[in-house]
């Protein structure tokens, strides 16, 4: 009997002990699994230091990293690059027509001409979104020479002054692809906070000067999915058929959406959701 306590004895010890072991390696992954997910999340080639002169807290720049779901139902956002232009009251005032908010993306070079600086406050008092498209459009200069965040900084910068926002929403000129392909570059523009949006419809209106209702036809055949981003640009032939562009989404039971800074999700080429 006294043989038999002995063997049931160790037997409860060794099995208790495996059970420490386990929860020990359950405990060990756990903390690694979280150790990786922050590694993942957070920009390390710029770490913060957290104490008491006002540096971002662990859990801001994570939550400033993080898109949200994109927003459901039949949503299309209107979007307009390269101004402002002589011709930004005008796509106001149809849009005003309609009860259309759009999403302006505005370089930098035409926001300091102070002859549109008007039009650009009046576009921001009425709900629609400015964001960045640059200071100078120079392929070279953004991703070659490496400018790309500095003008973006100097863009943003300039659009705050003259309407009293403060945007983080950039388009790159070109789209984010081949000119975002460095993540060294990607992992800047993070830190900086900087958002992109590509588009998910190009609709070509730029080489389309004489035939604006192709720019029509493109729309229609390249609307496919329930959320779209359709890339226009601030021309004369955009607006001829802007009225007939707007009568189309509303047909096909599309909303209007115009972009938050609050509301970000992540749309770009290089798929990079930081971005």
């Amino acid at each position: 009997m006294t043989a038999g306590t002995d063997l049931d004895q160790n037997l409860r010890k060794r099995k208790l002990k495996t059970k420490k072991r386990r929860r020990r390696l359950i405990s060990l992954a756990a903390i690694g699994l979280l150790c990786f997910c922050l590694m993942k999340w957070m920009p390390w080639d710029k770490a913060p230091v957290l104490g008491q002169h006002g540096e971002q807290s662990v859990n801001q720049l994570i939550a400033r990293n993080v898109s949200k779901p994109k927003p459901e139902g039949k949503i299309v956002y209107l979007t307009f690059d390269d101004g402002p232009s002589e011709w930004t009251e005008e796509f106001l005032d149809v849009l005003q027509q309609y009860g259309v908010k759009a999403t302006f993306f505005m370089q930098g070079s035409n926001l300091q001409r102070k002859d549109l600086q008007s039009v650009v406050k009046r576009a921001a008092d009425e709900g629609h979104y400015i964001g960045g498209h640059s200071m100078t459009h120079e392929y070279n200069k953004l991703y070659e020479e490496r400018q790309f965040v500095s003008e973006m900084k100097d863009n943003l910068a300039l659009i705050h002054e003259i309407t009293g926002k403060q945007p983080n929403l950039v388009r790159p000129p070109y789209g984010s692809a081949p000119g975002l392909d460095d993540k060294m570059m990607r992992d800047q523009i993070a830190q900086e906070g900087i958002k992109i949006w590509d588009w998910t419809i190009e609709s070509n209106d730029w080489q389309l000067k004489d035939h604006p209702d192709q720019i029509v036809e493109n729309i229609k055949q390249a609307t496919k999915i329930d959320l779209e981003v359709v890339l226009m640009h601030e021309k004369p032939q955009t607006l001829q058929v802007l009225r007939e562009i707007i009568e189309f989404y509303e047909e096909e039971g599309y909303q209007f959406g115009v972009y938050d800074d609050n509301q970000h999700f992540h749309l770009n080429f290089q798929k990079d959701h930081r971005l």
